[in-house]
């Protein structure tokens, strides 16, 4: 997850491939998060967006849901990164229902502020940005993702849009990564399928280590990694891989070459728009066929 080897990460970046000062970085990130352009979907479906409320066991989440028009549809439920609920995430699970899904983006920090928790352009390299989020998410555990998790199926599963026929995708990144995991864990009849992208901390020595829930799910897996994490520790992907398959469970396991933690987000200074597009067309490949 998001850490000072991230910080550093981006700054040889910024070193070896560009000229950009730290006040030109700044602008930058702002301009990325006012825009937060995503190419458009092909035969977009019409969608209606809501700001709602939903009750959990420790409060009320302030949440973005957005689905389709008409019709019903399967679940997505989708985990912000260390930056939380912000405008680039609403533009991401827009373009999940522009695609024929009712979507769910959450403020994991509810139980501390409403989103968004940042400002517009706001990145973790920052220091004050770090010195805000970083303390919101150690407020967040094993047990909270539970709760939460089972609070958020629930809330879609009341909704009209909602096709409770079919299975619920769910959606990490970054922090997100092992909250999706332990989403699967703890409503195993709902989830169908779980997709983290640079998602940290997934296989660790940790008692409650997510890849520890593997057998106590049945959804379909993707598992997208940032190069620079897999470095970081490369035997992550191999236990995860070991776990899935004895556990008979399909996973998609790949690291994705010239990628920095934090790539797939729109907003981060570091998004890679060609391997997030893949991965992207992934994740819609795995929807298709495992939310049946």
């Amino acid at each position: 997850m998001c850490d000072e080897q991230t910080e550093k990460d981006i700054d040889d970046l910024l070193d070896s491939e560009s000229n950009l000062t730290r006040r030109d970085f700044g602008r930058l990130s702002a301009a990325l998060g006012i825009t937060a352009i995503l190419p458009r979907v092909v035969n977009a479906m019409e969608v209606i967006e809501q700001d709602v409320k939903v009750t959990t066991a420790d409060g009320v989440a302030d949440c973005y849901f957005v689905h389709p028009t008409t019709g019903t549809h399967a679940a997505v439920l989708v985990w912000p990164d260390i930056l939380g609920l912000r405008p680039a995430f609403r533009s991401m699970g827009k373009r999940l229902a522009e695609s024929g899904y009712s979507v769910l983006v959450v403020n994991p920090y509810y139980r501390n502020e409403p989103s968004p928790v940042v400002e517009v352009g706001a990145s973790f390299r920052q220091p004050e940005t770090r010195a805000k989020v970083l303390p919101l998410a150690r407020t967040l555990n094993a047990q909270t993702h539970f709760s939460d998790a089972k609070a958020f199926i629930a809330f879609l599963d009341q909704q009209d849009s909602v096709d409770t026929s079919r299975k619920i995708g769910t959606t990490g990144y970054c922090m997100g990564g092992p909250i999706v995991m332990r989403t699967a864990a703890a409503v195993p009849d709902r989830i169908g399928a779980i997709a983290s992208f640079h998602g940290g901390g997934l296989a660790t020595e940790a008692e409650d280590s997510p890849h520890l829930l593997i057998p106590n799910t049945r959804a379909q897996v993707l598992h997208a990694i940032a190069e620079n994490d897999d470095e970081k520790n490369p035997e992550a992907k191999n236990i995860l891989r070991e776990a899935y398959a004895a556990a008979g469970i399909p996973a998609e396991i790949e690291v994705y070459k010239g990628t920095l933690h934090g790539w797939c987000p729109p907003d981060s200074v570091v998004y890679n728009e060609v391997q997030a597009e893949r991965a992207w067309n992934r994740l819609l490949n795995l929807f298709q066929t495992a939310l049946v």
